[in-house]
């Protein structure tokens, strides 16, 4: 039996929010943990664990609830339905890939559950208005623009060529990029769409070959952007610049092809050498822990992750005052200053400063832009 203190103790704990006996707060993850871009999720797997630590040592403890996607909107749809209505989740971060998020992003506002996008990029995901989806990365649109305005700073291209995966992201990176191509007057010479996970490129890549532009810019995932760059060295296609949009070019896999790497500019969330609070101990604590470089979507679900998380919590779980708590805070760490606004049509978009970095050395350096700049970019590019 209880002592009578035993059981004033246990009446207090019970009822005392944030002591060890209460309920922890349950967040839902939603990520592409098997599957081909299982890679690039592994990423986004790491850097919510590092989030977990660093929560923890705060007094933000959480019951995690992982989800495999496997890059497969069906399967996110499936995820995000258990865990509003059978986990009774205060909050989900994810999915990684742009169809998947976007296809929940409408469950979102549906169960009431706050909704937070770490990294997928589709522009239309903020663009529909919903109340409880918000998205801590920067849109396509800033993929493009940011690559073509470090050009832009060296040069004044003529022609462009467009090579990218028949995906939510690679439709909507090339069609921002297209548009702003329009403007300064850059002159589309292909267009070339292939379906994920191509084993050849080789005629693709002869064909632009033969057009001689002077930018070729590439969205593919990790497998296909390794693959088309050793495919191109193979065939001599040599541009004035390869620009890849993030993704499979922003990876510690893609870097150490250095054979194929060397060069290439990809546009990214994060990295390292920015001078954003934590943004180099996040980098040094990813790689004794994982033995790798962690790319921009570990930064990015990292950061998400430890919004949701704290935000849920101080608001105890509440899925209505965890969503009003996102959308009038402000953070400012790793991903440096977050601000969920609306804004140019977007809703709960954060309007997050895009980087360009360029493969130097076998190291990725951050060229553009040039407040956060530790090396010039090297112009143009050669094998």
């Amino acid at each position: 039996m209880f002592s009578r203190i035993g059981a004033v103790a246990l009446a207090l704990a019970l009822a005392i929010p944030g002591t060890s006996l209460a309920a922890k707060v349950k967040i839902g993850f939603i990520n592409t943990i098997t599957g081909a871009e299982a890679p690039i999720g592994e990423n986004l797997t790491n850097g919510v664990t590092l989030a977990l630590e660093d929560l923890k040592k705060t007094g933000v403890d959480v019951e995690l609830i992982k989800e495999d996607d496997t890059g497969k909107p069906e399967k996110a749809l499936s995820a995000f339905e258990k865990l509003a209505t059978r986990d009774n989740v205060a909050g989900v971060v994810g999915p990684y890939t742009s169809a998947c998020a976007n296809a929940v992003a409408s469950q979102a506002d549906r169960y009431k559950v706050p909704q937070l996008i770490p990294a997928a990029a589709k522009e239309e995901i903020t663009r529909k208005g919903h109340q409880f989806v918000f998205r801590l990365n920067a849109p396509a649109d800033v993929y493009s623009s940011v690559l073509m305005d470090v050009i832009m700073s060296l040069d004044k291209p003529k022609t462009i060529a467009y090579v990218y995966a028949n995906t939510d992201f690679g439709i909507s990176t090339v069609k921002t990029a297209q548009e702003y191509a329009k403007k300064l007057g850059i002159r589309e010479v292909a267009n070339e769409k292939y379906q994920k996970g191509a084993p050849d490129f080789r005629s693709t890549l002869t064909k632009i070959k033969t057009l001689n532009p002077d930018l070729v810019f590439m969205v593919s995932y990790e497998v296909d952007a390794i693959t088309l760059m050793r495919q191109s060295r193979e065939i001599g296609l040599t541009p004035k610049a390869f620009l890849g949009a993030g993704a499979g070019f922003t990876t510690a896999q893609f870097l150490a092809q250095k054979k194929i790497s060397n060069l290439v500019f990809s546009s990214t969330q994060w990295t390292e050498d920015v001078n954003w609070p934590g943004a180099r101990n996040f980098y040094n604590r990813y790689k004794a822990k994982f033995g790798k470089e962690p790319s921009y979507h570990a930064a990015c679900a990292y950061e998400a992750m430890m919004i949701m998380a704290e935000t849920a919590v101080k608001n105890h779980g509440d899925r209505e005052k965890t969503r009003a708590g996102l959308k009038s805070g402000h953070w400012n760490g790793i991903m440096g200053e977050v601000k969920f606004a609306d804004y140019a049509g977007y809703t709960n978009q954060n309007n997050h400063q895009m980087l360009v970095q360029q493969v130097q050395n076998g190291l990725y350096e951050t060229v553009y832009p040039a407040k956060f700049a530790t090396k010039k970019p090297i112009y143009p590019f050669k094998w």
